[in-house]
């Protein structure tokens, strides 16, 4: 069950991470919604790894945020280095 929690969470904080990081990204808002989904995993496991979330917990919503904001910057570096190479 918490594995679709954290699907939705995602859901939201890539919206948001989109509406605070605003600019052209590859993809539009699909791919930003989906890296808000990997950063609300990434930062459930992240906060299990460091002990911060038991078993069956999922990440919060700030953290589901700063992990889709960390996965966006992430995201446009590697597409800004692709274009610029290419």
């Amino acid at each position: 069950m918490w594995i679709l929690w954290t699907i939705i969470i995602g859901l939201i904080a890539g919206a948001i991470a989109k509406l605070i990081m605003p600019g052209k990204d590859p993809g539009g808002i699909v791919v930003t919604i989906l890296l808000g989904i990997a950063g609300s995993i990434a930062a459930t496991f992240l906060g299990k790894l460091l002990g911060l979330y038991h078993e069956g917990d999922s990440a919060g919503f700030i953290a589901s945020v700063l992990g889709a904001m960390l996965l966006l910057w992430i995201y446009r570096l590697v597409k800004g280095k692709q274009q610029a190479a290419g």
